[in-house]
């Protein structure tokens, strides 16, 4: 994703005293966040560039035969639609079905701006990997809430900046805050766009006493995390390599994610030159990804499926190593 930290010549933290920067700030929140959909011809052109995941399965599977497999999960707009209250974005059942299915296939994580402990709740499944806080606070398989993994943010807990932006947005119908324990979410989805620019001057007067921490944009969120070289590309990284699976050729990871964090987990695999991105949108955008898919009930029969092909691989590995014996 992209800080807005330095933008377009202006120097001082966040622009904080340039009017211009809370305008690129708004526009930012405008790109991300769009509200309508394209064109068919538009659409049906981006996609020749990042073409479906459930018409090219058959291509997708090719790339996976004879390696493993590790999928990577985003959460909201992935696993579930995205709502206006972000406490009520529960998975529906057989989502969650799916997703176990691919835990008892391949290794699998979440990676969410979330907090680990939230969406562990949201999706009730202690045999995954959770990289919650956008990579900042990872915890492996298990029931056990203190087995964490890795936590690089450890000394930014933003506990404080967290009751100033409730305090400083609390004038703007419709805005939340929520903490995320590793980095806070600004949600703008329900206030009017022509308050926008206010709330993002809200924001950012307060980060001016905070320069640790830098702002970002996501769908219908600002997110403020801490000033550190790391995000879901990273948190990808780590967990590849705790798994056992870094620099092997015959590993081929799987990233699902419809924000513009998750582009750090697309730009990563790309530049690894192995492991594809699927970006879950109907609208066209710049993109890492090489696939795409339309919303979380195409995520889930691209799930079922990744599931069908695994059970007939080895289904079909069992009777070969039948027959020989």
């Amino acid at each position: 994703s992209t800080s807005l930290r330095r933008r377009s010549g202006v120097d001082d933290d966040y622009g904080a005293r340039s009017p211009c920067a809370t305008s690129w700030v708004v526009q930012a929140m405008r790109a991300s966040s769009p509200a309508r959909s394209a064109a068919v011809d538009e659409y049906a052109a981006w996609t020749r560039k990042h073409p479906s995941a459930l018409a090219s399965f058959e291509q997708i599977a090719a790339s996976a035969k004879g390696k493993q497999v590790v999928v990577f999960l985003d959460y909201d707009g992935t696993l579930s639609p995205i709502v206006a209250d972000p406490d009520t974005a529960f998975i529906t059942g057989e989502m969650r079905e799916a997703v176990r299915g691919v835990a008892k296939h391949f290794p699998a994580a979440i990676v969410t701006g979330r907090c680990v402990e939230k969406v562990c709740s949201f999706v009730g499944l202690s045999e995954l990997y959770y990289a919650g806080s956008h990579g900042m606070d990872i915890k492996g398989p298990g029931s056990n809430a203190e087995e964490v993994l890795l936590q690089p943010a450890r000394e930014f807990l933003p506990v404080i900046v967290y009751e100033a932006l409730v305090e400083k947005t609390k004038s703007t119908p419709g805005a939340r805050v929520e903490n995320n324990k590793f980095c806070l979410s600004v949600h703008f989805r329900c206030v009017d766009e022509k308050r926008w620019s206010p709330l993002a001057e809200q924001v950012k007067e307060v980060l001016r006493d905070y320069p640790d921490l830098r702002l970002n944009e996501g769908r219908k969120v600002l997110e403020i995390r801490p000033s550190i070289m790391w995000d879901k590309g990273k948190a990808v990284e780590f967990l590849l390599q705790s798994l056992g699976f870094d620099g092997r050729s015959d590993v081929l990871p799987l990233y699902l994610g419809d924000d513009r964090t998750d582009e750090d987990a697309f730009k990563m695999l790309r530049k690894r030159g192995h492991g594809l991105g699927i970006l879950v949108s109907k609208c066209p955008r710049e993109t890492d990804a090489s696939y795409s898919l339309q919303d979380p009930t195409e995520v889930m029969e691209f799930l079922h499926r990744l599931v069908q092909w695994k059970r007939r691989r080895s289904s079909s590995s069992s009777s070969a190593m039948r027959a020989r014996v």
